[in-house]
């Protein structure tokens, strides 16, 4: 790319008319992540681990100068039923959220998807004395 279409790309709303064709290589698990396959017009994160890079203040814009790793924490489902991956930066904790790509890891997404069920946010033997606050009956069934 020369320094002409470098500072092309660079612009405001670039990334929204034209398809990023970059190959790189993840700097979180070292696999080579190729634009095709993603079944979107731009790759922002790794198919493999679903890590991302802190780069951007506004989506393209690469202005952000924190660089840091964008761990994927959660999925969410938005309207209409396309999901969403939720990243942290590891630096500052910027939140984002990115589409899921047609050739991201299915399991990697199934595992962020259940965290929430595997790890609550209270001991799992607390539920008997939960369900008796409630009224219930707060008989589990084994």
């Amino acid at each position: 790319m020369n320094r002409e279409n470098k500072k092309e790309s660079f612009k405001k709303g670039h990334y929204k008319t034209h398809v990023c064709s970059d190959t790189f290589t993840c700097k979180v698990c070292g696999r080579t992540v190729v634009p095709c396959g993603a079944g979107t017009r731009h790759r922002n994160h790794c198919p493999n681990c679903l890590s991302s890079f802190h780069v951007d203040n506004e989506p393209g814009d690469r202005k952000d100068d924190c660089g840091g790793v964008m761990e994927p924490i959660a999925v969410w489902v938005r309207k209409g039923g396309e999901w969403a991956i939720i990243h942290r930066c590891r630096i500052c904790g910027h939140l984002s959220s990115n589409r899921i790509a047609a050739d991201d890891n299915p399991m990697k997404l199934m595992s962020l998807a259940m965290k929430p069920v595997v790890q609550p946010p209270f001991p799992l033997e607390s539920i008997e004395e939960m369900m008796n606050l409630m009224g219930g009956d707060g008989q589990i069934i084994k």
